[in-house]
């Protein structure tokens, strides 16, 4: 891990192990209080952790008892100073309660995070995927999947 990519690995540790637990407040501590998300579900702009939070709780809560390993690919950062911008490939894959594979989705991240009091919070994220022209819809799978 290089000293640039440091802060956006961190945070996308915290964020793979918050998920993977649905656990809303160890998601949300990663992200400002201001964040502003560009989310590519639904909504075209998520802005304050209340509004985020209220997603999370209900990504998490529609798992039932499903859990969501999420693997990144291609991490690369910049860091100047107290601001950081990092991007990634996220795959998000799915599984029952006893392990099975259930489903599996590809998606890019950026996010923008500032250093505050020494922590790494993220204040914007973007996320998306490549829309196929033929189809215009979104191609969800990267590599074959």
């Amino acid at each position: 891990m290089s000293p640039e990519s440091a802060p956006f690995q961190q945070v996308l540790s915290a964020y793979r192990s918050a998920v993977r637990a649905k656990d809303v407040e160890a998601f949300l501590a990663i992200y400002a209080d201001d964040v502003q998300v560009f989310d590519m579900w639904g909504a075209w702009s998520l802005r304050g952790i209340e509004t985020w939070r209220s997603m999370a709780t209900e990504w998490f809560a529609s798992l039932g008892d499903e859990y969501v390993v999420v693997e990144a690919d291609e991490v690369e950062a910049t860091v100047a100073g107290d601001l950081a911008v990092g991007h990634a490939f996220l795959r998000y894959t799915g599984y029952s309660a006893q392990g099975q594979r259930l489903r599996s989705l590809d998606n890019r991240i950026t996010v923008a995070m500032r250093r505050t009091e020494g922590a790494w919070k993220i204040f914007h994220e973007h996320t998306s995927a490549p829309i196929d022209h033929a189809t215009t819809k979104a191609v969800l799978q990267r590599d074959g999947g």
